[in-house]
């Protein structure tokens, strides 16, 4: 096939044009990044589940001096804190603060408490990574 002049400059115009994507930055839209990793907070590298994907989202809120309780999550989870100051505790003695604005990674099979610090609710987006079918978290003594 032969191209003609037109064609070939066409050609190497599109080659060599900047691609724009949906989520890059213009005037009318900032995207600025979060997270990006390969493991949980705590070093552990993701694995993902066998099965039919399914991801959950959930907003979890956290009573002024609540907990929630000694868990672990089966899946990969990711989490962003909206308001408040939360503490995450490992059996290990790890401890993991975070206030809002803070995207964390979750630890995947690994028993943790969150605790809110402060005195206003602790709110935080959660998404979890999973199969249909599976459990999101498991509580303390029942896995």
């Amino acid at each position: 096939m032969k191209l003609t002049p037109s064609c070939s400059l066409l050609a190497l115009a599109l080659a060599f044009t900047p691609v724009t994507f949906a989520l890059d930055n213009s005037a009318a839209v900032k995207a600025t990044p979060l997270l990006k990793t390969e493991s949980s907070w705590n070093g552990k590298p993701f694995v993902y589940p066998e099965g039919q994907a399914q991801v959950s989202g959930m907003l979890i809120e956290i009573a002024p001096g609540g907990e929630t309780g000694w868990h672990s999550h089966p899946v990969a989870s990711f989490a962003y804190i909206l308001e408040g100051e939360l503490e995450v505790h490992l059996k290990t003695g790890e401890v993991n603060r975070l206030t809002a604005g803070d995207a964390l990674a979750e630890v995947v099979d690994t028993l943790h408490n969150g605790r809110n610090l402060g005195a206003t609710p602790v709110k935080l987006v959660v998404f979890y990574t999973g199969v249909v079918g599976q459990a999101l978290s498991v509580k303390e003594g029942a896995q």
